[in-house]
C-alpha cells in the first residue's frame, strides 16, 4: 500500500528527508531527480543515516562511514576509522582507540531495507509493506 510520505520539493537534488510512516524509519534520497527510499538507521551501528552524505547513489554514515548503495540498499563497505590527523594521543587514549577498532572490525554491517517509490503528481509515494 503506497502511502504520501512528502512533496517532490522537498527532496531536493542530492539531498536526503527523514519520514515516519507506518512506524518505519525511512530515507528518502534523490539522486539525479529520482526518489530512492531505504531504511534510515545504519546496518552497523544504527545511526541516522540523513545526517551522513549522498555522493551520487552513495549514502555514507556520520558515524563510521559505511557506504551503502541507496538503489540496492547493499552495504557497500565496513566502517572506516576517522582520520584524527598528525597530533599523537596520550598512550592510553590510543589503547582505547585501537581497543574500538577491533570491536568494530567485529560488528556486522547489514544491508538497508529499501522500499518501492511512486511519484503522483507532486507527491512521493512509499509503500511501506
Amino acid at each position: 500500500m503506497f502511502v504520501e510520505v512528502a512533496k517532490i520539493d522537498e527532496v531536493a537534488s542530492g539531498g536526503m528527508k527523514a519520514v515516519v510512516v507506518a512506524g518505519k524509519e525511512i530515507v528518502l534520497c534523490n539522486y539525479d531527480g529520482r526518489i530512492y527510499a531505504i531504511g534510515r538507521r545504519c546496518g552497523h551501528m544504527n545511526a541516522p543515516l540523513e545526517m551522513g552524505t549522498l555522493d551520487g547513489y552513495i549514502l555514507t554514515c556520520p558515524m563510521h562511514h559505511s557506504q551503502f548503495d541507496i538503489t540496492t540498499g547493499e552495504a557497500l563497505s565496513k566502517p572506516v576509522p576517522r582520520d584524527f590527523g598528525n597530533e599523537p594521543f596520550p598512550e592510553s587514549l590510543d589503547n582505547y582507540f585501537q581497543y574500538l577498532d577491533t570491536l568494530m572490525s567485529d560488528i556486522k554491517t547489514y544491508d538497508l531495507e529499501t522500499f518501492p517509490v511512486k511519484i503522483e503528481g507532486d507527491s512521493v509515494m512509499v509503500d511501506v509493506k
